[in-house]
């Protein structure tokens, strides 16, 4: 049956149980198919700055100006985030930031080294923030709701940087893409 077959809905409606949820492997391929902005999520910890990159980013309301992040809970940023309240969402722009966005990815493996690849400063929280980032969106934790393997992050944005750039970084069929 397909999503728009009229029986899925009235089975919904009638309160029958639907199919279980597509495989893993599936829903990756799908949302293979989904392009998003690149972004480098920072924080502050007790043993200091904090970042990973992400794509599971999406705005939630303008009033009050509000983000949600996706932080998986085996990430080493997410005690950080979870303890200290605060993150700046750093979206980057164009091709000169791939290498960023795989430093944060994981392909330097300490904290000092991915910082010291690019320019920083903070904003109102003092979260770290890309000084070249398209746009930097300084965020307080208002929520956070646990689905999966994940938590989502529900930030009130205190804070905003344009860096003027006119490029982004996109992510999409398992590769970057540039927009200008």
């Amino acid at each position: 049956m397909s999503a728009t077959d009229p029986r899925a809905a009235a089975k919904a409606l009638a309160g029958e149980p639907l199919p279980a949820a597509v495989s893993r492997d599936l829903y990756r391929a799908g949302m293979s198919k989904l392009p998003a902005a690149v972004n480098i999520i920072t924080s502050l910890g007790e043993e200091g700055r904090y970042g990973f990159t992400a794509s599971a980013v999406c705005s939630v309301t303008d009033s009050p100006p509000t983000l949600l992040v996706c932080v998986n809970r085996s990430n080493q940023s997410h005690q950080a985030i979870t303890s200290s309240r605060v993150l700046c969402v750093n979206t980057l722009a164009g091709p000169h930031h791939e290498a960023l966005s795989m430093a944060f990815a994981g392909g330097m493996k300490t904290m000092d080294e991915r910082f010291a690849a690019a320019g920083w400063t903070t904003l109102v929280t003092g979260a770290p923030v890309l000084a070249e980032a398209t746009v930097a969106f300084d965020c307080r934790v208002t929520q956070i709701a646990a689905v999966g393997t994940h938590d989502v992050v529900f930030c009130e944005v205190l804070g905003l940087q344009e860096a003027g750039s006119s490029e982004g970084l996109v992510y999409f069929g398992r590769r970057f893409h540039h927009l200008t």
